[in-house]
């Protein structure tokens, strides 16, 4: 081979490959691999393309249902929804690059993520975001958030695609290793979704999309790794996304399939065109010869080895019609992008790569894609914490000075700063905007409704990792209900520290088992999917932190419910049971200092029978406002309702069973507050004791206050001061 690196051992584990996984390598192919065949096995044996920790585990997963068209596996999942139409999702993360140089990090997340859609044939609608962030005070964390708020803005917007909802959080927990997750959504004709899987020999192998480059060489193996503190010098290894490219990416693949034009098609994400390229030969039991030479390249002097891991960005893999080329090229040059013949399928099954006339590699496909090493690593449960009884937690503030803080924390403020960066009303589909439960787009002119949401409280998850999963799962469904959606279908990112240990590898076990659980209860299936392990800086794990991305169906968008309060003189009704749990409740830690305890415990039953009585309320045309409880509890949401429609609550007192923090700021599950006309108040109360639903009134709206019976009342105005000034001033450095 062509002045190619001696392998040593130094080289093997600068590749990320452990000894035992080499001598694997030597078995599978009986021979020393060259230098380019090293890095190909490098990129498809890391953890973030083959879930060598992870697959064992997924497989519990549920992930059918009667509207499933496809579920893990291919590039994004495709749900059915009637009426000859299916959405197309997924979300992914990409991490390690955003912490690294967080634009472009949060920018090609967002990317890779649309082409994952639209590679299924899809044309993306609306994308999504979950976004973690260590401690405010920390030296990063300001600069963090800018630059991957402006990168997710900076390509949806020019992509012109909207961003309709999210997550953001800070903890100290994520100061070396921030999480950017990207969900995007899609729509598409459900009898015609494109596949990954190559079929006939002799096929032309065609390379669309934008020139390949030096950036991203090694992504997802850095991706694969725990930082250390001279993660900046990884730099090199994060892609340069072109959204602009990308928007011309999308039309044209969406013309040469509307052509039939294609056979299989891959987005060149993670690994780049090693990846792209076994994959659909593997998946339809094929060789592939690659000639490089023939690969449009913006640098000169690329060998082999950059060429096949360079994770540039903007490029598709596809496998097309002999007889359509020439139609599909004209296609390709009339939205100025390349489109190169790069090989063909063979019934060899064996990956051949050639430049310059030498063969750089040739290795077995299928070995390649299904042989990783598959590991079932050792774990340990998470200790059990102690019950937090409310009896025992002694408030530092009064409920009213407490609200005042809390909704003026990092954790519950207004997250407006960010969400007005992104167009989240282009295409004019988007009927609930940011800041509500779950987002609402229209499903082209009606009147059908997508509610999509995105969903973790990692504090839970750390705290008992099987209720944190459950409640993961369930808080995305409550969202959905909460609009008036169906919840149908989840995408996760799974985020972890390193899964060598197995504290961290316990985590891992005991959320999934909580999401599998609650997935098949609430008839709620896993469709698509990442895994995103080693999430640690010097030996620091994240919080265990399971992204829930949540699609259901709304029949008629306009009927979809908000949180906002709607007219004075309503009647406020608490639905669900209430018990005042404090432990790792925003009030025990964010007013009481105590970050401890065990967390609520979902019911999963109780979930599904008070959820599916929200939802009855909201299509009778009885509920005029809907809000779940999650973070800050009852008295948190209440002022978000408030806040959202400028109209204030008179409440009454809490019972007398429970202290009064407990009340008002307890995180019990499987709870809404909805607002009902006085004149169906009573009816409504008695239709929900008659089917077993806990539900009680517990005040009236009106003013421009919330007032609570025997407290002094806070004004609408103070608590929007709070809520809506912390972020802001946060950015401008005054916080």
């Amino acid at each position: 081979m062509r002045n190619e690196p001696q392998i040593t051992p130094e080289l093997i584990a600068g590749h990320g490959l452990k000894p035992d996984e080499y001598e694997r390598i030597l078995k599978l192919i009986g021979r020393t691999p060259s230098f380019t065949e090293l890095g190909i096995f490098s990129a498809m044996w890391n953890e973030h393309c083959s879930y060598k920790s992870s697959r064992l585990h997924l497989r519990g997963l549920p992930t059918k249902a009667p509207w499933v068209i496809q579920g893990p596996g291919e590039n994004a999942g495709v749900i059915d929804i009637g009426d000859g139409l299916a959405v197309v999702f997924k979300m992914e993360s990409h991490n390690h690059p955003s912490y690294i140089e967080p634009y472009q990090g949060a920018t090609t997340g967002v990317g890779g993520i649309l082409r994952d859609v639209f590679t299924m044939g899809a044309r993306p609608i609306a994308c999504l975001n979950a976004i973690s962030f260590g401690a405010p005070e920390h030296p990063r964390t300001r600069h963090l958030v800018s630059g991957v708020v402006a990168g997710i803005g900076g390509y949806g917007n020019s992509f012109g695609v909207p961003t309709v909802g999210g997550q953001m959080r800070f903890h100290t927990r994520y100061d070396g290793n921030i999480l950017v997750n990207a969900m995007a959504v899609g729509l598409a004709e459900a009898d015609k979704i494109f596949y990954a899987a190559a079929s006939g020999v002799n096929m032309p192998i065609v390379y669309l999309g934008s020139k390949t480059g030096r950036d991203g060489i090694h992504g997802a193996t850095m991706a694969s790794a725990e930082f250390d503190d001279d993660s900046a010098e990884k730099r090199p290894t994060v892609q340069v996304g072109d959204p602009f490219a990308e928007k011309l990416l999308l039309e044209a693949c969406l013309e040469i399939m509307e052509a039939d034009c294609v056979i299989a098609i891959q987005d060149m994400g993670a690994a780049g065109l090693t990846c792209s390229a076994v994959e659909m030969g593997a998946k339809g039991d094929l060789g592939v010869d690659l000639d490089l030479d023939s690969v449009p390249t913006r640098e000169t002097g690329m060998s082999a080895y950059e060429m096949m891991l360079s994770e540039s960005q903007e490029r598709m893999l596809m496998v097309l019609k002999p007889e359509k080329e020439k139609q599909a090229e004209a296609i390709f040059k009339k939205w100025g992008l390349d489109f190169a013949i790069v090989g063909y399928t063979t019934p060899s099954q064996r990956f051949v790569v050639k430049h310059g006339g030498d063969v750089m590699a040739d290795l077995p496909i299928k070995e390649l894609e299904s042989e990783a090493p598959l590991y079932d690593r050792p774990h340990v449960p998470s200790p059990q914490l102690p019950t937090i009884r409310a009896q025992d937690v002694k408030p530092p503030l009064g409920i009213v000075a407490a609200l005042e803080k809390l909704i003026a924390t990092p954790e519950l403020c207004s997250k407006r700063w960010v969400w007005e960066q992104y167009d989240h009303v282009i295409g004019g589909n988007t009927v609930q905007r940011p800041g509500g439960d779950a987002a609402v787009v229209r499903v082209q002119d009606g009147p059908k409704g997508l509610a999509l949401t995105v969903d973790v409280t990692p504090r839970y998850c750390e705290a008992d990792p099987f209720e944190g999963g459950k409640q993961a799962v369930a808080e995305a469904w409550r969202n959905i209900t909460a609009v008036g959606g169906r919840p149908l279908a989840i995408t996760d990112n799974l985020n972890f520290g390193n899964p060598e240990r197995p504290e961290i590898m316990g985590q891992f076990v005991g959320c999934l088992k909580g999401i599998a659980e609650a997935c098949r209860t609430l008839d709620f299936p896993v469709v698509s999917g990442n895994v995103s392990l080693y999430n640690e800086t010097n030996g620091r794990g994240i919080l265990p932190t399971p992204s829930i991305g949540g699609v259901g169906l709304l029949e008629d968008f306009t009927k979809s419910a908000t949180l906002a309060f709607k007219a004075e003189g309503e009647a406020i009704l608490l639905i669900g049971d209430t018990q005042g749990w404090l432990g790792q409740s925003v009030y025990l830690r964010d007013i009481c200092g105590r970050e401890e305890g065990a967390p609520p415990p979902v019911d999963l039953a109780i979930e599904k029978r008070n959820g599916d009585a929200v939802r009855g309320m909201i299509h009778g045309g009885t509920a005029t406002a809907v809000h779940d409880l999650s973070d800050g509890g009852l008295l948190v949401a209440l002022a978000e309702m408030a806040m959202a429609g400028s109209i204030g609550a008179k409440l009454d007192a809490g019972p007398e069973s429970l202290v009064p923090h407990a009340w008002w700021f307890g995180e019990d599950q499987a709870r809404y507050i909805v607002t009902v006309p006085e004149s169906d108040a009573h009816a409504l109360l008695m239709k929900t004791h008659a089917v077993g639903v806990p539900c009680v009134r517990i005040g009236t709206t009106g003013g421009d206050a919330v007032a609570i019976a025997g407290e002094k009342a806070v004004s609408i105005e103070a608590l929007r001061k709070g809520f809506e000034g912390w972020l802001p001033d946060y950015m401008a450095g005054k916080a």
